[in-house]
């Protein structure tokens, strides 16, 4: 075994110097000509009436050498095979003196067959079975050879370890075996000697022996064997072990580990699998370079694509360096077989986002691991709250877990989408900390600051000078495109259906809307954002992946056609008899500044746990009041026991900000919240709802009001 020696970094060499030529004594000319040692060149530069000192070149000095004394020039330590101790630079041969001296037993590698075996070499085995003959003794699994009862000194018992030495192979692969007895010898391992291939040279080498190194990136038990998939530097394949059926092979291999695997090539539903001869753990320089090949390769090909834009935007390319770096954490997690746990808030914003970057990872997801791959190493489930909740991040760690503890997976890169820029955030991103989950945000909501500390990017439009016009949806599909632009054409409607879902008024809105006019008119938008917001009251916790696929026409043409009006009409019926309910129990007053307040008790005069909820039926009341005064400044909060939403139009609020100051003003309200900085929901102590909402009004009759 052989390393770089470290005192001359593998040059053989620790010193040079320059020195007086000894030829010409540093005059760089010749002493005398031999004309036999010229060059062709020498030659010519001769004839033409120059020549320098052959030795130097003419230049008057040499480079002299000096030796490394810690390899003895090799540029490499040797270790002694069998012991592993350090040879001298005095040693020939790979092994040391000691273990020269004591006769050499070698046990062949799980891997290994007869070409790998000398005659008259020693080799340890195992006693298989006896006969009137003889004894049949086990040099592995595979390898198999007899001692002939006359050669026998006295009877084995079966299972009995003992050392044999090669006598004769015959061409059909007979092995003759003598028994040795020796008090003192020195076992080495004998191992299959193959050269590496890549895994993206594979498909040349199926039904036949082949050797690969890389890293273990998943452990699948099945029923019947153990799936180790590896990955090198050029792609993965699935490697399978059996013992017995449905029984853990290689206990002692984990995933994130450096491995060599030898095993025969084949195919498994047109797919490559090796079945597994030998696989083992590799340690020390050869470990580190396949790792270090491995990331290098890894994050070039987790470079995002580079695309234009849909629609020109210069917030959106103030946040194009951002955007692509939450496209490359994701590519790599997907090349790196690291499961994805997207995480979106339940509206039209937030599931069309979700649902964009999903269009863009299943494809790439199911190519690295197999068609089942999207099952194993993908989730998305939307939240209720616009922030990441103790709920959400509790189910995420329960379910890592118990993947990481039955498959070996990695734990997940968590991405938030339509949520996690905010404060509230933040106690579910420390307890993801604490179990290595990584984490990338992609929204709209005003941003905190300390919520960066804890992400690998954060995609915000606030951070550019942009606001929530910029929807996530938006951003997410411009994402979905970098990480897969194969999916554009399939996806490129998703941001109009966001925008008119937030209601949106940026110009960005209006040019992803004029984009996909040819195909969907703004009221099929509108219609499939309210058919999304209304389902996804229902669906709760659930992603509903085949429902919303066809919801935005990604599923069947037919369903899509006749899905989205009956919800629409249902969505429609619930908030007219929601609006009836609660209009007539507005209370209205003309604040100092002129704008308009209008609130809504929706705990008493609203229906409970039906559509539209607290926060959607304040935004129907809102609007309604909108019409209504059309050229008036308006806010209009709808409150619960413990909660206030707010919307509003022409009054310049920051509610994060109200929100820090009423924080501090009523500390024993224990307040917290956020959203837009126009609109969004603040949640408080029961018991202070009457301070809360009077300090809340006085800091709303106090911001300015702009109209048009």
């Amino acid at each position: 075994m052989t390393e770089q020696c470290k005192a001359c970094g593998g040059t053989g060499v620790t010193d040079t110097s320059q020195q007086e030529c000894p030829e010409c004594k540093g005059s760089g000319k010749p002493k005398s000509l031999d004309l036999t040692r010229m060059t062709e060149k020498d030659l010519g530069s001769l004839l033409k009436g120059g020549s320098g000192c052959q030795k130097c070149g003419g230049s008057g000095t040499i480079t002299v050498e000096q030796k490394c004394q810690v390899c003895g020039g090799r540029g490499e330590m040797i270790s002694c095979r069998v012991c592993g101790q350090l040879l001298g630079t005095d040693i020939k041969g790979d092994m040391c003196a000691s273990c020269a001296k004591k006769p050499l037993v070698q046990k062949l590698s799980p891997a290994c067959d007869t070409s790998d075996m000398e005659v008259e070499m020693i080799y340890e085995g195992v006693v298989d079975s006896l006969a009137n003959f003889g004894a049949f003794i086990n040099l592995n699994s595979r390898t198999r050879g007899l001692a002939h009862q006359k050669n026998l000194t006295r009877t084995p018992d079966v299972g009995e370890t003992i050392f044999v030495q090669v006598k004769h192979i015959a061409s059909n692969g007979n092995i003759d075996l003598v028994p040795v007895i020796l008090t003192e010898y020195q076992i080495i391992e004998v191992e299959k000697d193959i050269p590496r291939t890549r895994i993206s040279a594979l498909r040349d080498h199926i039904s036949k022996l082949v050797h690969i190194s890389g890293e273990v990136i998943q452990i699948k038990q099945t029923g019947g064997p153990t799936i180790f998939t590896l990955a090198d530097e050029t792609g993965t394949v699935p490697c399978a072990a059996f013992e017995k059926a449905g029984q853990r092979s290689y206990p002692e291999i984990e995933s994130d580990m450096i491995v060599k695997v030898v095993g025969e090539l084949n195919t498994r539903n047109n797919e490559l699998q090796i079945e597994i001869r030998e696989i083992k753990q590799m340690w020390g320089a050869d470990s580190a370079a396949i790792r270090d090949g491995i990331e290098n390769a890894l994050d070039k090909r987790s470079e995002p694509h580079d695309v234009e834009f849909l629609v020109e935007s210069p917030i959106l390319e103030a946040l194009k360096p951002k955007m692509r770096q939450v496209a490359k954490e994701i590519r790599r997690a997907i090349f790196h077989s690291r499961p994805i746990v997207l995480r979106h808030h339940a509206d039209a914003d937030g599931i069309t986002s979700a649902i964009a970057i999903e269009k863009a990872v299943l494809p790439l997801i199911n190519e690295v691991g197999g068609s089942d791959a999207g099952y194993h190493f993908y989730r998305r489930s939307p939240s209720k709250a616009p922030f990441y909740e103790m709920v959400d991040i509790t189910r995420d760690i329960t379910f890592a877990w118990d993947d990481n503890a039955r498959h070996g997976q990695k734990m997940p890169l968590v991405l938030l989408m339509d949520n996690g820029s905010t404060e509230e955030d933040v106690p579910a991103m420390l307890q993801a900390k604490v179990y290595g989950m990584d984490m990338v945000v992609v929204d709209h909501h005003h941003p905190d600051d300390v919520v960066d500390q804890y992400l690998l990017a954060h995609v915000n439009p606030a951070h550019v000078g942009g606001d929530f016009g910029v929807t996530t949806g938006m951003l997410g599909t411009e994402i979905a495109r970098m990480i897969n632009p194969d999916v554009t054409e399939e996806i490129k409607h998703l941001p109009g259906v966001s925008a008119v879902g937030d209601r949106s008024e940026a110009p960005e809105a209006t040019k992803y809307i004029e984009l996909v006019a040819p195909q969907y008119s703004l009221s099929d938008l509108k219609d499939m954002a309210l058919a999304l917001d209304y389902e996804a009251f229902w669906l709760r916790f659930s992603e509903g992946r085949g429902i919303t696929y066809d919801i935005l026409n990604l599923g069947n043409l037919k369903r899509h056609r006749e899905l989205v009006p009956l919800l629409v009409k249902q969505a429609n019926e619930a908030i007219e008899n929601q609006l009836e309910a609660s209009l007539p129990s507005v209370k209205s007053q003309e604040l100092p500044s002129g704008a308009l307040l209008h609130v809504l008790d929706v705990e008493n005069f609203a229906h409970k746990f039906t559509f539209p909820p607290p926060g959607k039926t304040s935004g129907e009341v809102h609007d309604k009041l909108c019409h209504k005064y059309p050229d008036k400044a308006i806010v209009t909060l709808g409150y619960g026991p413990d909660f206030v939403v707010l919307r509003s139009r022409g009054v310049l609020m920051n509610i994060p900000q109200m929100v820090r100051e009423l924080h501090e003003e009523i500390p024993e309200a224990s307040i917290n919240g956020g959203g837009h900085l126009v609109v969004g929901s603040i949640k408080f102590v029961g018991g202070l709802r009457k301070e809360v909402l009077a300090k809340l009004a006085e800091k709303i009759g106090r911001a300015e009001v702009r109209m048009g």
